[in-house]
């Protein structure tokens, strides 16, 4: 289990999260802060001091709260923190995440950041600044952080280590188009893939969402994914085949099928099956509405490979289960399950 230094809402008043984060040699120095909130009140001098600490630190700090959410502690500090959890019933409370043993999930946490810690630390200082931005502006923002960690040691050692997998067959029809009226259905039909996005079907889906922009005559659009599973995510064979990480930078953000979805306001319902996973989860939050059937999961496995969520999730994402839900989603890569993403918000009917 990996130790997780802690400190109390007075220790951080005083600068328990503000000493040097790299040390000399570059090496970074304890990326992981834990704050006990269940101490009761807290003077509002010192705790105003330690919100100002949060909020300009360069650590990934995570609140620690038993059931007793309603405590001024945890309440003034928990949207300056970058998540905090909670042993009491919060699925209403954006900054608390809800979980069923507060120690357990703190070490589930630790272990994430201590496996991947420059990429725990990249996300968590994108989700403080992205959910305030505008979209476009959020979107370049989360590109540069990707694109920053393609060439970190974390995404090289993922990279070394996966098993090769053959890039997907080419396919007549990577998206299927219906028009039934003024409704455009937009279907990703690569189901052997569990219709990951590699470059041809994104390139497909961009085609679609461009059209549907264009025609004024299209007043509803669904997208939908063939098969079991509505997307896997991007496909793996396609990772690290960038020629340069400001070159995938440029490609990532020239055609956006998240801001397309964006773009077409209310207009865009997004309907999810299967376990979803990456751009699976990212794109279809974007949409007005999102519907998901029975037993499907959401998962953000980008941590798991030295990146952070690349689609457009710390963008869309965020504006729907607040930053703080979202952190700890791609900290731990573990799958949501449906009746607690409708509960959050991350979509918006279970059918």
């Amino acid at each position: 289990m990996v130790p997780v230094p802690t400190t109390d809402p007075a220790g951080l008043a005083a600068g328990a999260a503000s000493l040097p984060l790299v040390d000399a040699s570059g090496d970074l120095e304890t990326p992981l802060l834990a704050v006990d909130l269940r101490h009761g009140a807290v003077p509002e001098h010192v705790l105003g001091d330690a919100v100002e600490r949060a909020r300009d630190g360069d650590r990934l700090l995570v609140g620690v709260t038993g059931h007793d959410v309603e405590a001024p502690a945890t309440r003034a500090l928990a949207e300056a923190l970058d998540l905090t959890l909670t042993e009491g019933d919060a699925h209403d409370d954006a900054p608390l995440v809800p979980v069923p043993d507060a120690e357990a999930a703190l070490a589930d946490v630790a272990a994430a950041v201590s496996a991947h810690p420059q990429a725990a630390l990249v996300l968590a200082r994108l989700l403080r600044i992205t959910p305030a931005l505008p979209v476009r502006a959020a979107l370049d923002a989360e590109s540069f952080a990707y694109s920053t960690l393609l060439g970190g040691a974390e995404f090289a050692r993922w990279l070394g280590a996966r098993d090769p997998r053959p890039e997907a067959p080419p396919v007549p029809d990577p998206v299927l188009l219906d028009r039934d009226g003024d409704q455009l259905t937009v279907t990703l039909n690569l189901p052997g893939r569990r219709n990951a996005l590699g470059r041809r079907l994104r390139a497909a889906l961009i085609d679609a969402l461009e059209l549907a922009l264009l025609d004024d005559t299209v007043k509803r659009v669904v997208l939908e994914g063939a098969g079991p599973v509505f997307s896997s995510g991007g496909d793996l064979a396609e990772f690290g085949t960038a020629p340069d990480p400001s070159t995938a930078h440029l490609v990532r953000t020239s055609a956006s099928p998240g801001l397309l979805v964006h773009r077409l306001g209310g207009r865009a319902e997004a309907r999810v099956q299967g376990a979803c996973a990456g751009a699976g989860v990212e794109i279809p939050a974007f949409a007005a509405t999102v519907r998901a059937a029975p037993g499907t999961t959401f998962r953000l496995p980008e941590i798991g490979m030295g990146l952070v969520p690349g689609a457009g999730g710390t963008v869309s994402i965020p504006r729907r289960i607040g930053r703080w839900r979202t952190l700890h989603l791609a900290l731990t890569g573990a799958p949501l399950d449906a009746p607690t993403a409708l509960a959050w918000g991350l979509v918006d009917a279970v059918a």
